[in-house]
């Protein structure tokens, strides 16, 4: 059976349209990691079009993948390399570099195409944004939108995060499970504005405050707290993992950047985390946290200060 040919240009067209229909981001390098075809989802997903990718290689720093400790799989562990090497099929979760700065999580397959001969001559790659936050803020009706988000960074605002306090401590102390809050601050923030200029500034902050939700669970909370400090409540952590979500958010962060004329603008973020004791209320649980931050600033930032 052949496809359909009206309202398409031909066969590689109705496939094509196929391919721009489907919710997973969808690519094909030929054997130089050269960049072919990238469909709308991948579009979507990463905030780059297809005209600003087609040509270029999956190796020029364009999503620069990184995985659960910051390496680059680009210069070692790239899966479409290793998939065009030996012909096997691979899935790995990493962490692509989004247009507008931010890390999202994404699950990655790679599958070889071969020719009649059976002989390697590209990569597909598929992709999906596996950062279930996103749909769930989505449903919010804009009501909420409108009296519980930061407009500008796109994730909670204080008085959302006072309200979630009080939800969350009384609830913490209804369940065996416990919560966990960090005070996050992006590190050197006045020398950015000074340096860059307050628009660049505000890039920065959506940049590192998409980054801190896309990695956070449907059931966490993250909120701009004010100025350049965020606050993030985890339920249902223990000690090991709330100190590991928070160095795990530091080092996405540390490598999420801006292209600010031709070159990139980096910055770090200093956590203060800490778990909900039995007498704690919204201002001790905050002003602990907040207390642990300015530790890690004091020890040089670029790290988590963890107090049970």
């Amino acid at each position: 059976m052949r496809p359909p040919e009206a309202g398409v240009d031909g066969e590689e067209g109705f496939y094509r349209a196929i391919l721009d229909h489907v919710s997973d981001g969808v690519y094909y390098v030929d054997p130089q990691r050269r960049i072919l075809y990238w469909n709308a989802a991948a579009e979507r997903i990463t905030g780059y079009s297809a005209d600003e990718v087609r040509g270029s290689s999956c190796a020029d720093g364009i999503l620069m993948h990184v995985d659960d400790h910051g390496t680059s799989l680009c210069k070692g562990g790239c899966p479409v390399s290793a998939t065009l090497a030996d012909g096997e099929p691979r899935e790995v979760q990493v962490y692509l570099h989004h247009k507008e700065g931010h890390r999202v999580p994404v699950l990655v397959r790679t599958n070889p195409v071969r020719d009649s001969n059976g002989d390697i001559v590209g990569v597909i790659e598929t992709f999906n944004d596996s950062s279930a936050l996103l749909d769930a803020l989505k449903r919010l009706d804009e009501l909420s939108l409108a009296t519980e988000t930061d407009h500008l960074t796109e994730v909670g605002n204080r008085r959302s995060m006072m309200d979630r306090l009080d939800a969350s401590l009384r609830q913490d102390r209804r369940s065996k499970s416990r919560m966990g809050l960090l005070f996050i601050d992006i590190d050197h923030f006045k020398q950015v504005n000074d340096t860059h200029g307050h628009e660049t500034g505000d890039r920065v902050l959506k940049m590192v405050a998409q980054t801190l939700k896309h990695n956070l669970r449907t059931t966490d909370a993250i909120a701009r707290w004010g100025g350049e400090e965020f606050l993030a409540i985890l339920e249902g952590v223990t000690e090991k993992t709330l100190a590991a979500t928070a160095d795990k958010l530091r080092m996405l962060v540390a490598n999420s950047y801006l292209t600010e004329k031709d070159s990139e603008l980096r910055v770090t973020i200093s956590i203060g985390a800490t778990l909900v004791r039995p007498l704690d209320t919204p201002d001790s649980l905050v002003s602990r946290a907040d207390t642990l931050l300015y530790r890690s600033k004091a020890e040089g930032r670029d790290r988590v200060t963890f107090e049970p």
